[in-house]
């Protein structure tokens, strides 16, 4: 089959989502987010959402496997057959694996990684801004900041994972959508006409 996958990646708060967004709609490739996917199955009731549902409920971390499985259904379904856009996954160094893995069994493969990065307290602003308007009270700084910290550790090792590969471009998000999105599609571009070595 064949194809290519786009994985964006960046801290809560980058602007990763909007940008996947307008690529995906350019490009004419499913945006894939697990966490709309499993929302997607557990109001479905599948059999991935009946196990996934009282993990999620629990706040714990729906294991690899069952992401992985997901995916791969995913990955099968007639608008991925091209290739597919990743949003915030994956997170660990092992998820990427898995993506490698997985992607590998249609043919396919992760064309660049493009890491949306912002400063920190840039983004505590941004989300902080977003709870007032959205009157989401549990966005506080400190538990902006809380999240930012856990982020930069557990995903550090990842940006490494694809730097090693030649694969990571990092995007300064800290601009306008525009401005950010027109770096993304002359880097997608580029790298489509000259993929990274392999």
């Amino acid at each position: 089959m064949g194809g290519v996958a786009i994985v964006f990646f960046g801290p809560p708060g980058s602007g990763k989502g909007t940008q996947a967004s307008r690529l995906a709609q350019k490009m004419q490739l499913p945006q894939i987010s697990t966490g709309d996917l499993l929302r997607y199955h557990v109001g479905a009731g599948t059999e991935i959402g009946k196990i996934a549902k009282p993990i999620m409920e629990s706040g714990n971390l729906v294991p690899d496997e069952l992401v992985t499985q997901m995916l791969r259904e995913r990955l099968k379904q007639d608008d991925a057959i091209c290739g597919a856009l990743f949003d915030g996954y994956p997170r660990t160094t092992a998820q990427a694996r898995s993506l490698d893995a997985l992607l590998a069994e249609t043919g396919k493969s992760v064309l660049v990684v493009l890491h949306v990065d912002v400063p920190d307290e840039a983004i505590v602003d941004r989300l902080a801004k977003r709870a007032q308007i959205e009157g989401r009270a549990d966005d506080t700084p400190e538990t902006i900041r809380a999240r930012l910290r856990v982020y930069r550790e557990k995903t550090a090792p990842v940006a490494g994972y694809y730097e090693a590969q030649g694969l990571l471009v990092t995007i300064d998000g800290d601009r306008t959508i525009d401005e950010v999105f027109s770096e993304v599609d002359s880097v997608v571009y580029q790298r489509l006409v000259q993929p990274a070595p392999a």
